[in-house]
């Protein structure tokens, strides 16, 4: 299958330089080894991990890449987006500076052209760490630009080359899935693969989805200037998080001018003249809304088309993606997959973890599991939403009694201090312990925080560890130890504080 060079808009020097790293246009595959040790499909960041740390550990490694190396994170993910909402935090900053003696007019005048073009220029600056280039020269992978795909069960041809493994993993991940909306495709709309593109701020922004791209987005697109509208069939944003988060953001969104259209079903879209059309039903009555643009975030589909996995015997499903053991084996023992491909919790740090343990396991017959790990997790609206673990009710669910203790960020000095009280730490634990069983933060910085609670669920410490740590002082993260303190507090029943009590009397006589 030949494959075409890959379209990046706009073509402009640091567009241009992002390509000559990620997908070279001049680049010549190697001709193949005899065999290899691994061979990978896909360079997002479950391939590259996996590449890499195998290459470094001895083995000779094949990675093939019919698109950018770097995949999603660098290209249409995490870097594009968290650069447009660093330009979105500094607009709202800008004007809420009244609040703390600055004069700023009260306004912000964002130059959308000149905030995707830093986005693009940080983003170029980044991906000679994902390159063809440093993967070949420095790392010593032989990189091969094309579409691969299996012709049995220990052999990939890719470009009109054959590559035998002893193991291959496949790390294709997904794309962002279409929505079943008629008339949606002829009226065309934005995902996160192209939404990063754009080079003028939509005066009119309708996004379909509640969830955490759709959330993220609006709410930068807000701040930057537009008019944003969220559609969501559900009740409330961020459905899968933690209530009280979700209303956080809920009230967040509305402050920045944020209009939520929830319960909503949309019914049709269509384009007139300049405008697209969504026909939407809301309390049994069919309204229209004009936009734009369009963003659609509902959901991630597998990359599983054309990769012949019929022909090397390996399992899969076009919703659910590639099927894998704990071990991330696939029904092909010489195969393996890791990332968006195969694993529910799509976040490129969990694509990391994933790649480690098909080092260990294909490489060196270890025996890591997936259900061994505690994976986190943030939704980068302001405030931030992180969580790690169970949350209440799916604890209950498993028969666990639960303790949770929260203590909001009205309670924390330094979110006083920062003008920055919008917020929580909440803590689930097993009732009559200190075991970490899940956590949430709602807090302006919450992705930083988290790794605290994270660090104590890895390595098997309780909330008691933590409360014995020595916390700088003033900072957000005290939230935290003060969970432990209000644990503490739990442990001093009538009857400990009595023994307590004449202890000290004793004392004094």
């Amino acid at each position: 299958m030949k494959v075409q060079q890959p379209l990046v808009l706009p073509k402009d020097e640091y567009n241009e330089k992002l390509v000559r790293n990620v997908h070279p246009a001049e680049w010549k595959n190697p001709d193949p080894a005899p065999k290899y040790n691994l061979v990978v499909i896909g360079a997002g960041t479950a391939g590259l991990v996996t590449a890499a740390g195998a290459a470094g550990l001895g083995a000779k490694v094949a990675l093939v890449e019919r698109h950018l190396m770097g995949g999603d994170c660098l290209n249409v993910g995490c870097v594009p987006s968290k650069g447009i909402i660093r330009t979105a935090r500094a607009a709202y900053d800008v004007k809420t500076a009244g609040e703390f003696g600055v004069s700023s007019g009260g306004a912000a005048v964002v130059d959308f052209g000149k905030a995707m073009e830093r986005m693009r220029r940080i983003r170029a600056g980044i991906s000679f760490h994902d390159s063809v280039e440093r993967f070949s020269k420095e790392l010593g992978v032989d990189v091969f630009i094309g579409h691969g795909k299996f012709t049995g069960p220990d052999s990939i041809a890719v470009d009109g080359k054959l590559l035998r493994f002893a193991k291959a993993a496949i790390c294709t991940g997904a794309r962002a899935a279409a929505p079943p909306i008629p008339g949606i495709e002829e009226t065309g709309y934005l995902t996160n693969e192209n939404v990063f593109w754009l080079t003028e701020l939509p005066k009119r922004l309708a996004v379909i989805g509640g969830g955490p791209i759709g959330c993220e987005l609006a709410q930068a697109f807000a701040r930057m200037g537009s008019q944003v509208t969220i559609l969501q069939r559900g009740g409330h944003v961020l459905p899968r998080e933690d209530a009280d988060a979700a209303e956080f953001v809920h009230k967040a969104l509305i402050r920045d001018g944020v209009a939520l259209r929830l319960d909503a079903k949309i019914l049709s879209a269509r384009a007139k003249g300049n405008e697209k059309i969504l026909t939407v039903e809301e309390n049994g009555k069919s309204v229209e809304l004009a936009a734009d643009q369009i963003l659609v975030g509902v959901g991630r589909t597998p990359n599983v088309e054309g990769l012949g996995l019929e022909s090397s015997g390996i399992d899969y499903d076009k919703r659910q993606g590639v099927k894998v053991d704990e071990k991330l084996r696939t029904s092909n023992p010489r195969v393996y997959a890791a990332g968006d491909i195969s694993f529910p919790f799509k976040f490129t740090h969990t694509a990391d973890a994933l790649a480690r343990i098909v080092i260990a396991n294909a490489l060196f017959k270890a025996r890591q599991k997936t259900s061994a790990l505690v994976i986190p997790w943030c939704t980068y609206t302001d405030p931030e939403v992180a969580h790690v673990g169970m949350y209440e009710k799916e604890a209950r669910d498993k028969g666990i009694d639960v303790l949770t203790l929260t203590v909001p960020l009205s309670n924390v000095d330094r979110a006083l201090l920062d003008g920055e009280t919008d917020g929580f730490a909440r803590v689930h634990l097993k009732k009559g312990s200190d075991t970490i069983l899940g956590a949430t933060i709602v807090a302006r910085h919450a992705g930083e925080m988290i790794n605290e609670l994270s660090l104590a669920m890895t390595a098997g410490l309780g909330l008691s560890a933590i409360g014995k740590t020595i916390h700088p002082y003033p900072t957000q993260a005290e939230a935290v130890k003060k969970l432990a303190d209000a644990y503490n507090r739990t442990r001093l029943t009538p009857f400990v504080k009595k023994l307590f009590a004449k202890w000290l009397k004793w004392q004094r006589l």
